[in-house]
Parts: C-alpha cells; sequence; structure tokens
C-alpha cells in the first residue's frame, strides 16, 4: 500500500526537468562563460584576463563549485587576446580541464603581447588533449548542441536549420575596414538546447559577422544573444542583431570597457528584445545608455565579480538571475 501511495505521488509531482545553466562571470571586460550541461557536462567560453593574483581564475573556479562541477570537459578560446586567453594558466591550476578547443595557430603575429599569450597558452595546454575547430564542427557538449558558424576567419556558408531566408536589412549595412586582428579570427559558436537557442560569437568584428547574415541570414532567431566583443562599436550591425531578434541580450562589458553608447543602442533597438542585462554598468554611457540597475550584475567600477545565470528549459523558457540583487525574470515559452 505504501509503495502505490509512493507511485501515485510520484507521478502527481515528476522531477524537475533538468536546465541549461549558463554563467556569465564578470571578468571586468574580458570573457568567461560558463556553460553547463544538463548531463552535467561543462563547457567554459574564455578564461578572462592574466595576472591581477588569479582574480579571474577564481571567480571561474567559484561558478564552477556553484554549479557543483569538478571538471571542465572543454575551454573553449574563441581568439588569442589577452583578456580572452590570459586566465589559462592560473585556470589549469584551480580545476581540472578535459580538452581545449581554439581556431588553430595564431594569426596576429605582429603584435607582441598576443605573441606572449600564445606562448603561454601553448605551454599550459601541451600534453592536454587539443581540438582544433572550423565552420560546420561540432564541440560535443553532451546533452546540448554547440555548432561553430565561424573560426580561423572563415563563416559556415550553409543555413541552420528555419533559417536561411533573404535579410532586407542588408540593404543598408555598410562595412567597415576589415580587421587584421585576432578578433575576426573569433570562434562563433550557436548553442541549441531543444528550443532554446543562444549566440556567441566573441570578438567577430563587423564584416565578418555581415557575412553570416547578409545576404541571407543563416543563423535565424535566437532566444538570447551574448552581445558581440562586449558591446563596442567595431562590432554588432543592425543586420545581424535585429535579424537575429534576441528576446534577452546580456552585455559583459566591463566598467571602462565596451557597453559604447551606439553599440548598446543597436542593441536595445531590436525588434522583439524584452530585456537587456549587462555584467557592468558601463562609465562611457551614463544615464541614456544602461539598463536599470536591477538588470546589472556590477553598478559600481570596483566590485565583488557579481554574475549573470541563465536557466534554460528544452521547451524554450529561461530564467535570468542576477547574483548581486539575487533579482530574476522568467522568460516564458513562445
Amino acid at each position: 500500500m505504501l509503495l502505490r501511495s509512493l507511485l501515485v505521488l510520484a507521478l502527481a509531482f515528476p522531477a524537475a526537468a533538468k536546465t541549461l545553466d549558463i554563467y556569465f562571470i564578470d571578468v571586468e571586460g574580458g570573457q568567461a562563460t560558463l556553460v553547463v550541461s544538463p548531463s552535467g557536462q561543462a563547457m567554459l567560453i574564455d578564461t578572462g584576463w592574466r595576472g591581477f593574483s588569479g582574480r579571474d581564475a577564481d571567480r571561474i573556479a567559484a561558478a564552477a563549485k556553484h554549479a557543483k562541477i569538478k571538471e571542465i570537459n572543454y575551454v573553449v578560446i574563441t581568439h588569442y587576446h589577452r583578456d580572452h586567453v590570459g586566465g589559462v594558466p592560473q585556470l589549469a591550476e584551480r580545476i581540472k580541464i578535459g580538452a581545449y578547443v581554439d581556431h588553430g595557430p595564431l594569426m596576429e603575429t605582429g603584435n607582441k603581447a598576443v605573441r606572449e599569450d600564445f606562448a603561454d597558452y601553448e605551454k599550459a595546454i601541451s600534453g592536454a588533449q587539443h581540438i582544433v575547430v572550423k565552420p560546420g564542427d561540432v564541440i560535443p557538449l553532451k546533452g546540448v548542441n554547440v555548432d561553430v558558424l565561424s573560426s580561423a576567419g572563415d563563416l559556415f556558408g550553409k543555413p541552420q536549420p528555419g533559417a536561411g531566408a533573404p535579410n532586407p536589412l542588408c540593404a543598408e549595412a555598410k562595412p567597415k575596414e576589415d580587421d587584421p586582428t585576432e578578433n575576426a579570427r573569433s570562434v562563433g559558436m550557436l548553442i541549441s538546447y531543444g528550443k532554446f537557442r543562444m549566440l556567441d560569437l566573441g570578438d567577430l568584428t563587423w564584416n565578418k559577422e555581415l557575412g553570416l547574415v547578409c545576404p541571407n541570414n543563416l543563423i535565424g532567431r535566437v532566444d538570447l544573444y551574448l552581445t558581440t566583443h562586449h558591446g563596442m562599436d567595431q562590432s554588432g550591425p543592425a543586420a545581424l542583431v535585429h535579424v537575429i531578434s534576441p528576446r534577452v541580450a546580456i552585455m559583459n562589458n566591463g566598467a571602462k570597457k565596451g557597453g559604447s553608447p551606439s553599440a548598446w543602442q543597436i542593441v536595445k533597438d531590436s525588434p522583439g528584445l524584452e530585456d537587456l542585462w549587462q555584467l557592468h554598468y558601463a562609465m562611457a554611457g551614463g544615464q541614456d545608455h544602461n539598463v536599470a540597475d536591477s538588470f546589472i550584475a556590477n553598478v559600481d567600477e570596483f566590485d565583488q565579480g557579481d554574475y549573470i545565470r541563465v536557466s534554460a528549459e528544452q521547451d524554450g523558457a529561461f530564467t535570468v538571475f542576477n547574483s548581486r540583487n539575487k533579482f530574476h525574470h522568467e522568460y516564458r515559452a513562445k
């Protein structure tokens, strides 16, 4: 009788579905995005800065502890600039890493600082599993689809499922000067869990982004958009941001890096946008180009490194949580 009663209760109150959890970690204007699959596997996109007494590596390790993971299965380095790759050696001392994923050889060889960071990265990953990806590849994070859209300056030329329609915004899109730096070589990814879709293009720059949506939108619409290049105006053309029509955007800016007023406004004006969240109050933005404090993880220039977490369900519903003030907002499935 007791067993039957327990069975009835189990059917009446099924276990909560596991979520895809994404931690946008404050690394002061760099990137460190921890993606934790419902399977328990984890992928970290970039590692923040080097130095600062291991500040960024400590913040990543703290987020991993909060997510109850003891290993990062894949560390994806979008490109070899210091605010993205610099933290690798310090992070490798703090947590087990399964494999490193990147776009291959350094291409910005004329920059001494970049050469130094790349050399330190190569040394840190020596002997570890190393995966070089190209557009069209899939990073095998169990339970989640991670499709590579850009890498080493190349773009995936086929539309994602349901995408490929002509983009009328391309008619007014004006290219900028080609970017010769590592930014234009960024590994860009579309992350999908059921109906939920998130776009992260690293620091991919203007012309490369246009190549993904002009003349046809090869990406389709997304639920969540991590603003490209920290919300700097070298990236994020309206022809991309508006045609992917994100429901929510998250800007991984610093107090004095990213969050430029023109880039902020393009995101804010995107059709269908319900909310914009920021990792930092952007000092350059002033009152007119920052969101309300409740949507900002760090409101002061010198902060404690609060994060933003997104928890997504397979039906496309998701919740955004601000660790500073515990404010959260739910976005229902559409």
